[in-house]
């Protein structure tokens, strides 16, 4: 089986693939002070529930595939491999590993590996062009042309960082649920920050894929929009503009990843 890691800024997403089908999946705290040594006993903890994996750390094991946004986690995540797989294959995303996505930016090292591996993925399942939203520590909002090109983006604050950033700098205000009010119109404070948070990132989410999709083709209808990310099911049943959410899009992407550095090799 293919053993893929998402580290995010927050979370770090972990998934079990045999063949294309995924199945198991874990999502856990991103911690940057984690050592090599603690981060393998995590993983042996989690794969030592899954009933297809041994109690040995690479039983069952048979490729690696791993992202990640914080560069300190990809150093210990480096030596994991290195020191608990060192016979398993193992691709660590970086500049010179081939995803067969053409990069038109000014510089493109700048560009994270995860967005990279999300638009892979979306030409993958979907073809282009396509919008990919990724609702994660930031929004972000990635266009892939007809060719399968990424081109450009957006990065916006996620919907967590607004929600802890009023309850520091509001006053009479506090850090609340994640959670669909009862109405637009709120009728307590608590409401009043959900509705805002709810709606006013749903308006966001229209806007900017409205106007990304008239520049990104003639037909502003022919792009598929996907939605990705940890905080994607809150805006889903707001938003007027996803035609399709897939909640292990990076995972499919670090799968495909694989494939073309080792599996084809």
């Amino acid at each position: 089986m293919l053993l893929t890691i998402d580290v995010g800024n927050t979370h770090t997403v972990l998934g079990l693939f045999d063949g294309e089908e995924i199945v198991e999946h874990w999502r856990i705290s991103t911690d940057a002070r984690r050592t090599a040594d603690e981060l393998a006993v995590l993983l042996q903890g989690l794969m030592g529930m899954h009933p297809l994996l041994g109690d040995d750390l690479g039983d069952g094991i048979e490729g690696i595939s791993i992202c990640s946004t914080v560069p300190s986690v990809l150093h210990e995540l480096r030596e994991v491999t290195r020191r608990y797989y060192g016979d398993v294959p193992a691709v660590l995303v970086e500049p010179g590993v081939k995803t067969g996505v053409p990069i038109l930016m000014d510089n493109p090292k700048e560009v994270g590996a995860d967005r990279i591996i999300n638009a892979l993925a979306a030409v993958e399942l979907y073809g282009g062009p396509a919008v990919v939203v990724d609702f994660g520590t930031a929004t972000t909002f990635d266009a892939v042309s007809a060719r399968g090109e990424y081109v450009g983006g957006v990065i916006a604050p996620g919907i967590e960082i607004s929600v802890e950033a009023l309850g520091v700098k509001g006053a009479q205000l506090r850090k609340i649920e994640l959670a669909r009010p009862r109405s637009v119109i709120g009728k307590n404070t608590v409401e009043a920050m959900q509705s805002g948070i709810l709606y006013g990132f749903t308006g966001q989410v229209d806007g900017v894929v409205h106007r990304m999709a008239r520049e990104l083709a003639e037909d502003p209808d022919e792009v598929t929009v996907i939605a990705t990310g940890g905080l994607a099911p809150m805006v889903l049943g707001e938003s007027s503009v996803i035609d399709a959410h897939e909640p292990w899009l990076t995972l499919i992407g670090l799968r495909l990843v694989y494939e073309r550095n080792i599996a084809r090799s």
